[in-house]
């Protein structure tokens, strides 16, 4: 299996497990406890590498279902606000945006990887990402983001996307399998099944991100909003990293390090 190189970061084969810790510089994010003022992202991120966290990924836009919609030019706003501290820090960061003008305006700061979850669908944004040499996590996406369903689609939609990131000579990549109730059309139980086969994915040859932080199917299943459902997440992580998940992107940071540890002293 491909290696993924972020920054002083191995994913991906033999290599410990990585954390990647969510900060959130919008207010309309379905997990109100996640939210950070894009002034005091540097501060979050700098807290949450100190809990175990080894790369920080940062967003400022929600892409939950029903979310406030704002403009790519509030979004890149925001976006320049958060990053603005980050020079010189060391600490590693992603960007999680899927549209080419902030892409744009990110790249001329101190980033390690590119998160998108339209899964390079955009040619504008591919051919961007592309020359920027930067590693990129990348969403099983057709033409909307997380718009396969069922796990067939899933599965082909993450060839899809890996054909993309070819093309465009992007070779550092990590696939996002795409749990999450991103469009009409997928239920819960699609999640689920995405998680029980979670194993399967592994024969794209590509490190899987495992990001299921408190999500909907989660919360339906415990009957919990996003703040009840911290137990639900771990317990779906550790199932994951058994299947084989190469890195994890959580809002709770201590506790899913801990969660990594056990099963790591647990079956290494």
């Amino acid at each position: 299996m491909p290696n993924c190189k972020i920054d002083k970061i191995t994913v991906g084969g033999n290599n410990p497990v990585s954390l990647m810790g969510v900060v959130n510089c919008s207010p309309e994010s379905f997990f109100s406890g996640s939210y950070t003022r894009p002034e005091g992202v540097y501060e979050k991120a700098a807290s949450l590498i100190e809990d175990g966290a080894d790369i920080i990924d940062i967003g400022a836009r929600s892409t939950a279902p029903l979310s406030a919609p704002i403009t790519v030019a509030e979004e890149t706003e925001r976006m320049k606000t958060a990053l603005s501290e980050f020079s010189g820090s060391g600490i590693p960061v992603s960007v999680d945006t899927m549209y080419p003008e902030v892409l744009e305006m990110c790249i001329r700061y101190d980033i390690s990887c590119i998160n998108d979850i339209h899964g390079l669908a955009n040619e504008k944004f591919a051919k961007i990402a592309g020359d920027s040499g930067l590693p990129a996590i990348l969403m099983a996406t057709y033409l909307e983001p997380g718009d396969p369903v069922g796990f067939d689609a899933v599965r082909d939609a993450l060839n899809v996307v890996s054909g993309r990131a070819e093309k465009h000579g992007i070779e550092d990549i990590i696939l996002d399998p795409a749990v999450g109730r991103w469009t009409p059309a997928r239920t819960s139980e699609n999640d689920w099944e995405i998680c029980r086969r979670f194993k399967e994915l592994k024969i794209t040859g590509r490190p899987l991100l495992a990001a299921v932080s408190r999500k909907t199917f989660i919360g339906e299943l415990v009957n919990a909003p996003p703040e009840g459902r911290l137990a639900g997440t771990l317990a779906v992580t550790y199932s994951l990293l058994v299947s084989g998940a190469s890195m994890i992107r959580a809002h709770d940071i201590s506790e899913t390090r801990n969660l990594i540890d056990v099963f790591a002293k647990l079956n290494y």
